[in-house]
């Protein structure tokens, strides 16, 4: 029986004696090959996690190379953002922003005076005052500290200290008074002119009405260069700013601020016909540039 001949589909040349001899000289010899195998064997497992890692690494690495560049922003992007933001976060009111600004300059002021029948000192008075240098010198009205004995302020942190009255300005019912011990990150406060004040601007009052602050209230201004006399008509103040947010007993010496936390003023009095000597209205503040020239400053 004839046998079917079968032939390769490779096809093979016929090997000179020198090529024969040099493929016989690079194949590796029998053992070495043994050797491989059983090594790829053995470490088979340990071969493929590591040729996964490393196509795992080439991957991660090698995306960014591969993405697509960034988009351009454009002016409709931003404003999208913008509007997103607006309608999705509520932002802090300027009357918040205005607190935040003065609360680190804003310090209590306590008129103390010896009592024999307690033993001791009693508060006589109170008010407010703010810090307009960092050495301490604060501005305050005269009317919260006149007839002291001893005087201290309570500042933001909570330090209290003695303080002594360095200035006066009585025309404008200011006092300059400077404290003994300071914090040690004391801020002074920010003074701003009143040649750009108009009626209808927003402003803030901080003080501590009835010992209880710092308290802040907001209204606007009311009117520019107004005569206030006092309650005992015993003086009466002059170009004066007049303003809406309450103040009480104990919000005397303190700052009156614009949107931005700047100083305009220093609360001096409240207009109330009443005996009851409450809010009903009507406050009036001295013009910064007042109570700047009773500290000896010259800002403006």
């Amino acid at each position: 029986m004839n046998k079917v001949t079968l032939y390769s589909r490779s096809i093979r040349t016929r090997k000179t004696g020198a090529d024969a001899q040099a493929a016989a000289s690079a194949a590796p010899p029998p053992k070495a090959r043994a050797a491989l195998a059983g090594f790829f064997r053995r470490h088979e497992r340990a071969l493929w996690i590591t040729v996964c890692a490393l196509l795992a690494a080439a991957l991660y690495f090698g995306r960014p190379l591969l993405a697509a560049p960034p988009k351009e922003l454009t002016q409709d992007d931003i404003d999208a953002a913008v509007m997103h933001s607006l309608e999705t976060k509520t932002p802090p009111s300027v009357y918040a922003k205005a607190f935040e600004t003065i609360r680190p300059s804003v310090v209590r002021v306590r008129n103390m005076h010896y009592d024999q029948d307690e033993d001791g000192d009693r508060e006589q008075g109170s008010g407010t005052g703010v810090v307009i240098v960092d050495n301490g010198t604060i501005l305050t009205n005269l009317h919260v500290v006149v007839g002291s004995k001893r005087l201290t302020v309570e500042f933001f942190d909570g330090l209290v200290s003695e303080a002594r009255v360095i200035g006066l300005q009585p025309e404008h019912d200011l006092a300059v008074i400077k404290a003994v011990t300071l914090p040690d990150d004391l801020a002074p406060a920010t003074l701003r002119s009143t040649n750009d004040l108009a009626p209808g601007d927003h402003v803030v009052a901080v003080g501590f009405p009835f010992g209880i602050g710092p308290s802040a209230t907001a209204g606007i201004i009311s009117g520019l260069k107004r005569e206030y006399r006092s309650r005992e008509g015993k003086r009466i103040l002059t170009n004066l700013i007049q303003f809406d947010a309450a103040a009480n007993p104990g919000n005397s010496g303190g700052p009156l601020v614009t949107a931005d936390g700047e100083v305009v003023g220093i609360v001096t009095g409240i207009l109330n016909p009443t005996p009851q000597n409450v809010f009903i209205g009507i406050g009036f503040a001295v013009p910064i540039e007042n109570a700047a020239a009773a500290a000896g400053l010259s800002p403006f």
